[in-house]
């Protein structure tokens, strides 16, 4: 027992659920609202005197491009729930993601990168980057610590990787990685967007730069886009300097306001995802007409023991991947006979979304293993309707596609 009051706005002093509730919070001083309120402003009153002012400076309110009370109120609550100095927010995950490789990366310098990885990701480091700034690139089975090793040069400045890779949920340990790119003098940045807290932490495992893709789980409604990069000050910093004022991608005051809405909730709609998505995963485990099933959560994945470890006693988040016994047409009867599933892009949403990636599909596809590519895959964000139904839908689809196995 102790005689300190704990602090709802300390996530060391209260648990993730109060703290969720509480934090990045604060009653605005003006009229005396518990919420911090919508503030939609482009500019804000300057001081009497303001030939001192840096146009650029990011610490007091000056532009929204550079900063505003919604912004900088989800910044304050994402920092501290990744457990980071500092986290600067953009209109887009990709925004953040960019802003990390183009404030940190210089000509002639080198990358090693999943070769799992997000399109836009893919895209960026096998053409955009290369061909316009001389940024070289290696892909790498980020889950194998051994080539990413061997894959580091005396110019590698940056290892990127996912915690779980988008779509084939292959499993990246965090602090072997982190060992690896301190120990070459090269910064680690993961994007932790299919795992957030509470599920992981990747700076707690060694990780120099946290990324999120707010769009997702942490707004969890499907309304609001966003991004964040959460780190150190000095590195969050510059980041925010110069990919954010002076390059832009600033996220608005609302899409902001709802995004710190929706995370109240994080916690919460996490558990219930993933209690959800172990069940659905098991019943499509042991259909006989599914091919296979990508989750880090069954046993038959190859990195389960080293999820188990690193995601604890929540779970592996709550994406996963799986083909039908058939060719890709088979996958499109199935998709468009679901009723509550809805096929559709994105992840982390309220609704479970599903969408069937053609066996051709962009973005770094020739590196997926070898039973994603024959008939392409189909990846399921699992939401938060009731498990049974979903399983049901599941069942009559499958029905409909394929005659039951007697």
């Amino acid at each position: 027992m102790t005689d300190a009051a704990p602090d709802k706005h300390d996530p060391t002093t209260v648990r993730e659920a109060t703290w969720a509730v509480h934090g990045g919070n604060r009653p605005d001083p003006g009229s005396g609202a518990l919420r911090t309120p919508l503030v939609m402003a482009n500019s804000y009153l300057l001081p009497d005197d303001p030939a001192s002012i840096d146009w650029s400076g990011t610490d007091s309110l000056i532009y929204t491009r550079n900063g505003a009370v919604n912004q900088q109120a989800l910044e304050r609550k994402l920092a501290a729930m990744e457990g980071g100095d500092a986290a600067t927010v953009f209109a887009t995950g990709v925004a953040a993601l960019h802003a990390v490789f183009f404030t940190l990366l210089r000509a002639g310098d080198h990358v090693v990168v999943s070769d799992i990885t997000y399109e836009a990701v893919w895209r960026l480091f096998s053409e955009l980057l290369p061909e316009r700034y001389g940024i070289e690139a290696t892909f790498v089975d980020a889950s194998d610590p051994d080539l990413v090793a061997a894959a580091i040069r005396p110019t590698t400045r940056l290892v990127h990787v996912e915690t779980i890779a988008n779509p084939t949920t292959r499993v990246a340990d965090i602090a072997a990685l982190a060992g690896i790119a301190h120990e070459h003098g090269a910064l680690l940045s993961v994007d932790s967007t299919f795992t957030p807290p509470p599920v992981f932490r990747p700076l707690a495992a060694g990780a120099d730069l946290v990324i999120h893709s707010l769009t997702k789980y942490i707004n969890g409604h499907g309304d609001a886009m966003g991004g964040a990069v959460i780190g150190s000050a000095e590195l969050v910093s510059r980041i925010r300097g110069d990919a954010l004022v002076d390059v832009g991608g600033a996220i608005s005051p609302f899409n902001a306001w709802l995004i710190l809405r929706g995370s109240v909730t994080l916690p919460l709609r996490l558990r219930q995802h993933i209690s959800s998505a172990v069940r659905v995963a098991a019943h499509l485990d042991a259909d006989p007409r599914v091919a296979f099933v990508a989750y880090p959560g069954l046993p038959s994945h190859p990195q389960h023991d080293l999820a188990s470890r690193q995601f604890g006693t929540i779970g592996p988040g709550a994406m996963l991947a799986f083909v039908l016994d058939g060719d890709s047409d088979l996958q499109d009867r199935f998709v468009n006979r679901l009723q509550v599933i809805t096929s559709a892009v994105s992840l982390g949403h309220d609704e479970s979304l599903i969408v069937h990636v053609g066996p051709d599909g962009r973005g770094g596809a020739e590196h997926y293993p070898a039973e994603f590519r024959r008939f392409g895959h189909l990846r399921l964000s699992v939401g938060l309707e009731d498990p049974d139904d979903l399983i049901a839908d599941i069942d009559q689809a499958l029905d409909h596609a394929l005659p039951p196995v007697r």
